[in-house]
């Protein structure tokens, strides 16, 4: 069943991510056109380019991949063929270009040119990369260098360029997306490849690694639910060894038993090094290996490995010292440790009552087996040595005296407990009823504690027992309550959706959109109604929580720089987050455009005529720009806003917006002079499509 715990696992167009990821050079600039349309108008730049052009993305948007705007009086004219034939016949191409920067600098770039691909196998977009090679060229020489300066000028002039160029190199310049600058670029060797491996303009599931296996598949299911079996058995056969030493180097079968368990035990630590997991705050499903193996390392490994160790080897080694080997072995019982972990696996089929109920009535069984072993070494160490050396009154042996088990033989001695099975299993069964009823505070009298050390552990015991009892059984209803209310409301939300869906003949196609938007937006909320919160707090707090959760969107826009604190309280109390889920569609064109919209994570794509004209990504605005013109009447959207992939978009009402800037006349000057828009939804742009 959906579930919160499987993850976000709708299929994603991550095209634009996988990009980003690859170039993780902090020099390289690569720029995304469509190729369906004449001119190839570039639809996505990256900051690498804008600082190579020297222009704003605004500018660059919709202008041609040529690059024919960035071409001068030097650029050489079969070059520019080449790139041209390159975009018409959609093949890879490698060029030298000598290109111009907006201020008229000349600069050398390697520029790369390769196709992708749609899910038809369509050639949708090109991306094009760019490598300042300008210091790797001979000094440009210009009118103006070869009259305006001398020749230890030019020499200067050239030296003091490359030293640029080469610090540029080497400078990181990764402000808006988090990659390691240190790190080569991958993004060359990609383009030497063949086509094939290049990355698909497509909705994709998310791919794991051939090695990696998927934490919600059936085997990895059923691998848990054998763990968890496994983890029962040895909490309860393990100190009963200990305890009543039935375990000895001729118990051929039992010895097989437990080192298959040891054998299944390490194998499900090499499966833990290539499982996939859960985020806990992004839900997003981690499949890279190094984050799985990192995590587990600082997590569940060292337990898991003391829990595997083939303890029995101690005993095989040390056969007249086997109470010593009884002692490592009993250090198996680290594996119960693993019960919480096994259960977060599978809380999706155990979180409902009777399932929650039996599991918390195993655990008070295995407490009070626990108990009953600690309980017979009591009575077995008081009892032995024969007589005058034993206490008399040792709850074991008056019970083989009463009740004429006939288990100590003629010399007095209580061996018989250690070889005789009839006699072991009297005196579990005994110790077991004892402890039950202790801990149930019942306590028939039957069977009681006599010597000293007994009834220190029986008063131990009946403390433990009353508040387990308590919390087990006393506050059942008040466990599920508390455990389980947001629990029951996501499956009481999702029982809802479907009963909707079926009353109503939903397709299934819509039925999945409608499923996975609600499980991705339960694993971002965690069903908190933030609303519901924010009315608790007083108007200040309300305004200082707002300005957190909006930072993102404060700190990284120019035009909120220069907003006072009280501008932006009044701002951040007007914003709401919405979250999409990969295919919701923002805008529909012809709708209004009545919001003005950051994305803070994910990213989208803009469609006008079935053509993609624009790809956003965190840190881009779009909407309309009501603020500097157009104030008195509503804009239609041009095109429709689809996200590509989970997105996070901070949003304000345009009526919420222009109250706050008439009140804050400064910032108002600030806030239209700054702030630009990526994409303008109420522009249309006209185009000609390829034949």
């Amino acid at each position: 069943m959906p579930g919160s715990r499987r993850g976000l696992v709708a299929p994603q167009n991550t095209f634009l991510e996988s990009i980003i990821r690859k170039c993780s050079g902090a020099h390289n600039a690569f720029i995304l056109s469509n190729a369906q349309i004449v001119d190839y108008p570039i639809v996505y730049s990256n900051d690498g380019f804008t600082k190579l052009s020297g222009c704003l993305r605004t500018d660059l948007m919709n202008k041609s991949s040529t690059c024919n705007f960035m071409y001068g009086e030097l650029t050489n004219a079969e070059t520019q063929t080449k790139i041209r034939d390159a975009l018409e016949n959609c093949h890879i191409e490698q060029v030298e270009v000598l290109l111009y920067k907006k201020n008229k600098t000349p600069i050398w770039v390697f520029m790369q040119i390769a196709p992708i691909t749609n899910e038809r196998d369509t050639v949708v977009l090109y991306l094009c990369t760019f490598t300042d090679i300008t210091a790797l060229k001979q000094p440009i020489e210009t009118d103006e260098t070869k009259t305006g300066f001398s020749k230890f000028a030019r020499i200067a002039k050239s030296v003091t360029r490359n030293r640029s160029i080469l610090m540029n190199f080497a400078a990181p310049n990764t402000k808006s997306i988090s990659i390691d600058p240190t790190k080569p670029s991958q993004l060359p060797n990609l383009l030497n490849l063949s086509a094939e491996v290049l990355p698909s303009y497509r909705q994709e599931a998310p791919s794991t690694p051939p090695h990696i296996i998927l934490h919600y598949c059936t085997f990895k299911t059923v691998w848990d639910w054998v763990i968890l079996l496994l983890t029962f058995y040895t909490s309860l056969l393990v100190p009963y060894h200990a305890a009543f030493k039935s375990k000895s180097l001729d118990d051929v079968p039992l010895l097989v038993i437990d080192s298959i368990v040891d054998v299944i035990f390490f194998i499900d630590i090499i499966l833990n090094f290539h499982t996939t997991y859960v985020h806990t705050k992004s839900g997003e499903v981690i499949s890279d290996p190094k984050r799985i193996r990192k995590t587990y390392l600082k997590s569940w490994f060292v337990i898991d490995l003391l829990a595997c160790l083939p303890y029995d080897v101690f005993n095989a080694f040390q056969e007249a010292e086997e109470r010593y080997g009884s002692i490592f072995s009993a250090l198996k019982v680290l594996r119960l440790l693993r019960l919480g972990r096994v259960f977060r696996k599978l809380d999706n089929y155990l979180e409902y009552g009777a399932a929650v109920l039996l599991l918390l009535i195993c655990v008070f069984v295995l407490v009070a087996h626990w108990f009953a072993c600690v309980w017979y070494t009591i009575g077995f160490q008081e009892g032995r040595g024969g007589p005058g050396k034993r206490m008399e009154y040792s709850w074991l042996v008056k019970m083989d005296r009463e009740l004429q088990f006939a288990c100590i033989d003629s010399y007095g001695n209580l061996t018989a407990y250690e070889s005789n099975g009839t006699c072991r299993k009297a005196a579990y069964v005994t110790a077991l009823y004892y402890t039950m009823s202790s801990l149930t505070s019942i306590g028939f009298g039957n069977v009681a504690a006599n010597s000293d050390n007994e009834k220190i552990f029986t008063c131990v015991m009946m403390l433990i027992g009353s508040l387990l009892y308590a919390t087990i059984f006393g506050n059942v209803t008040t466990i599920f309550t508390q455990m389980y209310s947001a629990t029951a409301r996501y499956h009481d939300m999702l029982s809802s959706i479907r009963e909707f869906m079926r009353l109503h003949g939903m397709p299934n196609q819509l039925n999945e959109r409608i499923m996975d938007y609600v499980v991705s937006t339960w694993a971002m909320t965690k069903g908190i109604d933030a609303t519901k919160v924010l009315n608790y707090c007083p108007k200040d707090m309300r305004a200082d929580i707002c300005v957190h959760m909006n930072r993102s969107v404060f700190n990284e826009h120019p035009a909120f720089r220069l907003a006072s604190d009280g501008c932006l309280r009044a701002l951040a109390v007007h914003f709401h987050i919405n979250h999409s889920a990969p295919g919701d569609m923002l805008y529909h064109c012809g709708e209004s455009l009545d919001m003005l919209c950051f994305i803070v994570s994910g990213s989208l794509e803009v469609i006008q005529d079935d053509e993609v004209l624009a790809i956003l990504s965190p840190n881009d605005v779009f909407g309309d720009d009501f603020w500097s013109k157009n104030r008195d009447s509503v804009g239609q959207s041009a095109a429709n806003v689809r996200a590509l992939t989970y997105c996070n978009i901070h949003q304000i009402r345009r009526e919420r917006l222009l109250e706050v800037l008439d009140f804050y006349h400064p910032f108002s000057i600030s806030f239209a002079r700054n702030m630009v828009l990526t994409y303008n939804l109420r522009h249309r742009v006209y185009y000609f499509k390829k034949t």
